[in-house]
Parts: C-alpha cells; sequence; structure tokens
C-alpha cells in the first residue's frame, strides 16, 4: 500500500508554498465555495477541476507551445502505488479537452503514482492526452512536454517554511494535488506557469474560470469596480486570442467589506464585456497571492450580472 497522508501532504505544503498571505487563503476558499455553490444549483456537472497551463519558455521559442494539465485529486485512504486507470478521469474532461486542442492547447489529465518507504515516498505523476480522436494511454510527462526545454539541474522548490495550520483537511487534499503536480513539472522543464481555476461546461461555449473574493472598491471616473491582477488577465486575453469556441468567466464573490468578509453575491463577467469595459487606467492594487504589491484592471460593477441558476444555463 502506497498512501499518502493529511499530515504528510501538510509538511509538503509548508514546504512548497512561498507564502500563504490572506488574499491567497481567502482565493482558495473562494474557489471552494464556488464549487459548493454550483453543486447547490444542482449543475455540479458542468464544472470540472482546475488544473495548471504551461507555456513554452526560450528566447525563439516563447509560447509556442501551450500545454494544460488537469490533476487528480488524492484521496488519503487510497493505495496510488498501481498504474493509473482511465476510469478515474471526469468525464466533463474529455469535452473540455478537446474544445482546448481544437484551439491549439494540449490538453492532459494527470494522475500519481506513489512509491518509497520509511526514508520517503515519491510521488510520479503519469499523464494521459485528452480531447483528441484517437486512443491514448498514460504516459511519463516526458511525452507531453518535447517541446520545452527540459531543466539542466534541478531547482529547489521545497525550500518554504509556512504555516498551513489553517487550511481544512479538504484544502489541503486539492492544494496538494494541484502543488505536488506543479512542482514535478516545473522540476523538469522551463516553462511559464499560470492556474486554471475552474472550467465551465457551458450550452454554447466552454469558459475557463477566475474566481475572486472581492469587495466593490469605488472612484469617481468609473464607479463601484472589481480589479483583477494583471496577470490573470493577461491570460483570460490568451484564451481570447485563441477563441473557437472557448470563452472565458472572471467569477467574483462578491462581500460586504474586507473586514467582516460578509458573504453578499456570485457575480460575473464573460471576458468580451470585461475588456470592452475594463478601464485603460491600471490602479496599484494590494498584496497579491505571491506576497507581491500587484497591479489591477478596473471592471466597473456595471459589467457584472449575478450568477444564479437562470445565469448559469444560459451561459
Amino acid at each position: 500500500m502506497q498512501q499518502m497522508s493529511i499530515p504528510e501532504m501538510r509538511a509538503y505544503l509548508e514546504r512548497s508554498t512561498s507564502s500563504l498571505n490572506a488574499n491567497k487563503l481567502h482565493g482558495m476558499k473562494a474557489e471552494a465555495s464556488f464549487r459548493s455553490y454550483v453543486q447547490s444549483l444542482g449543475a455540479s456537472q458542468r464544472v470540472s477541476p482546475g488544473g495548471w497551463i504551461f507555456r513554452q519558455k526560450g528566447e525563439q521559442d516563447f509560447g509556442n507551445s501551450t500545454v494544460a494539465v488537469f490533476p487528480h485529486c488524492l484521496d488519503a485512504d487510497r493505495d496510488y502505488s498501481k498504474e493509473p486507470s482511465r476510469t478515474d478521469i471526469p468525464l466533463t474532461l474529455h469535452t473540455i479537452c478537446a474544445t482546448m486542442h481544437q484551439i491549439g492547447i494540449r490538453s492532459f489529465y494527470a494522475h500519481p503514482v506513489i512509491s518509497g518507504g520509511s526514508t520517503g515516498k515519491v510521488v510520479v505523476w503519469k499523464l494521459i492526452q485528452l480531447g483528441v480522436p484517437w486512443q491514448t494511454e498514460f504516459a511519463d510527462a516526458d511525452l507531453a512536454f518535447t517541446a520545452f526545454i527540459r531543466r539542466s539541474r534541478r531547482y529547489n522548490y521545497l525550500r518554504y517554511s509556512t504555516d498551513v495550520s489553517s487550511l481544512s483537511d479538504g484544502d489541503v487534499l486539492v492544494q496538494f494535488s494541484h502543488e505536488n503536480l506543479r512542482v514535478f513539472i516545473e522540476d523538469r522543464f522551463m516553462c511559464e506557469t499560470s492556474d486554471i481555476d475552474g472550467i465551465v461546461w457551458g450550452e454554447r461555449y466552454t469558459y475557463p474560470i477566475e474566481i475572486k473574493e472581492k469587495a466593490p472598491a469605488r472612484d469617481n471616473d468609473i464607479g463601484e469596480w472589481f480589479g483583477l491582477d494583471t496577470g490573470p488577465f493577461v491570460k483570460l486575453a490568451h484564451y481570447a486570442a485563441r477563441r473557437g469556441n472557448l470563452h472565458s468567466l472572471f467569477v467574483v464573490r462578491e462581500i460586504e467589506d474586507p473586514a467582516t468578509r460578509t458573504f453578499k453575491r456570485w457575480l460575473f463577467t464573460e471576458f468580451d464585456k470585461l475588456a470592452q469595459y475594463a478601464s485603460w487606467v491600471p490602479r496599484s492594487g494590494g498584496q497579491s497571492m505571491g506576497g507581491s504589491t500587484s497591479m489591477v484592471v478596473r471592471i466597473p460593477r456595471t459589467a457584472f450580472r449575478e450568477l444564479d441558476a437562470k445565469a448559469l444555463k444560459e451561459i
């Protein structure tokens, strides 16, 4: 039996997480809250788990190859010593990955295989390409990242000492699965990495989503607004540039104020509308999830509408 316990996962996150500031913690909880909300609407089958999107680095080749990877979420009670099975693949991922494949983003499902003993456990991720019209099998990550430059020497991603005690056991399962996969890939290949908070399978389009918890700010020139860091904004613009049937959503868990963080409602806007109404003048934001000061794009509140059951059925 090869398992990974919750305490072992916490210990890993303590070393892999550069910081766990308030913004990052609120963001993680907003993602979990969104999935619970969609489930309460009876539409959980329309939302896929999140993952990572990796872009090729290199002076001549930057951005030429893009790969999306969606990790299996580990179960602390499960034996992961055996080779992965196709039965673990979420059904919605097949359609979502087919949409991404059509616009040039190769997409994979990743499943862990654990080995080792008392001296330490080793997690190796096996990848299987989805969304293509031919039979595929689980294989080493090298086959998915053939266009990427391989690191000539390993980088120490496990050098931090971050307090993760505020994470629930459920949060730990999700975050460990995502973080371990990210480190596994970045330790082997030179890549630019960004997270995918989730994907909504709509009636007309497939939507990668960016989820934030925010209280509105106010300026005299545009009234109340929500800010989106420039990094996520550029990522959504990247999806728009590829287009096809892939659109994107900015989802906001609106709260009354930053002090009480009392939930108010769920709001959303499609990227087309976001780009149309976003202010051309950015603002200096607060502390980003990485701990540094961010620059934000201001989107007026009037560009958003409430994300209720009716809206979810229409998108």
